[in-house]
């Protein structure tokens, strides 16, 4: 299994020596923003976790292998492989098998980051927000796989909670059902990613690094497997008007309808289209979210390293053993 994962050299030695690191997808390099700020973004945050003293580890599949930790030039790449005439598959977990038996290129969703953080035993990934229950679900049943991914795999995933295009409500249901911890961030309630309050109110409320690390141990010791979703507010300067973001996303669901975008073409779509309806107040929103969950996912990536060195095994023989980085 593990011939597939290749772990970048200061990524492999900082699991070695049991530090913080952070997971990072790249759906949001090669399908969440034009070029070039989906660039640009993904150095500020990798530069944010490192200013937080962990090490980041942006996912992505290239020449058929898993790949835990980029140079730039792969940075480079998924952010602007459309223009060289080059296509970077969106993969969720359906699709990993897929892009490395082809040796197609691909950028990891949030469920796809997270089996490949699980197989590097990273903890904590950051991330803008999880997909969901979809708006009309009850009629397309479409519904993230992001979210029986939470149920199953055992990474704490950082977010400004669900994408707001989504019904947030049912995408809460969800989660209870499957039993995912939902942790407010200094909030009582769910953001709604360009707002900090959707109205949702949560079970459960940290504020403090330590106190979200003492409950994943605490969970995944007592062998209850699956994530957690850390949901963490956008910061108030950045968050939107919420009558002006509401309008937009129902002009954008009303487009998408109109065109006939289904499937995994939808997010990408409403994303872009919001961008357009608000004047790219929405992108500038969606960086600044992603970067304040980076900066949350160091300090917790730290408590959590941390309370695993009280109680620490030998290293992990597959940290050893994955074939060599080039």
């Amino acid at each position: 299994m593990h011939d597939y994962l290749a772990i970048h050299p200061e990524v492999a030695e900082a699991l070695q020596a049991r530090k913080a690191v952070v997971a990072l997808e790249s759906t949001i390099i090669s399908h969440g923003m034009p070029y070039p700020r989906n660039v640009e973004t993904a150095r500020l945050v990798e530069r944010t976790i490192r200013d937080g003293g962990a090490v980041p580890a942006t996912i992505a599949v290239l020449d058929g292998r898993i790949r835990i930790g980029l140079t730039d030039d792969d940075l480079e790449h998924l952010a602007n492989s459309d223009a060289a005439g080059r296509g970077v598959m969106k993969l969720s977990r359906r699709d990993l098998p897929v892009a490395l038996a082809t040796r197609a290129d691909g950028a990891t969703t949030v469920s796809a980051t997270m089996i490949c953080a699980a197989l590097a035993e990273i903890a904590v990934f950051a991330t803008g927000g999880i997909g969901g229950v979809h708006r009309g679900a009850e009629s397309t049943l479409d519904i993230s796989a992001d979210l029986d991914e939470l149920a199953t795999t055992n990474v704490a995933v950082v977010c400004a909670g669900a994408k707001a295009i989504l019904d947030l409500p049912k995408t809460v249901e969800y989660l209870e059902t499957r039993g995912v911890p939902v942790l407010g961030y200094g909030t009582d309630e769910l953001p709604a990613f360009y707002t900090r309050s959707s109205g949702i109110r949560l079970a459960s409320r940290c504020d403090s690094p330590a106190m979200v690390a003492r409950i994943l141990r605490a969970k995944w010791q007592l062998g209850l497997n699956g994530g957690a979703v850390i949901a963490n507010p956008i910061p108030q300067s950045a968050a939107l008007d919420q009558g002006l973001i509401d309008d937009a996303i129902t002009r954008a669901l009303a487009d998408a309808d109109a065109q006939g975008v289904k499937g995994k073409d939808v997010t990408p779509f409403l994303l872009s289209r919001l961008e357009e309806l608000t004047g790219g107040a929405s992108l500038e929103a969606n960086i600044a979210l992603v970067r304040n969950n980076a900066a949350v996912a160091a300090s917790i990536a730290h408590a959590y390293a941390e309370l695993s060195a009280e109680t620490a095994l030998p290293p992990k023989p597959h940290l050893t053993r994955t074939r060599p980085w080039y």
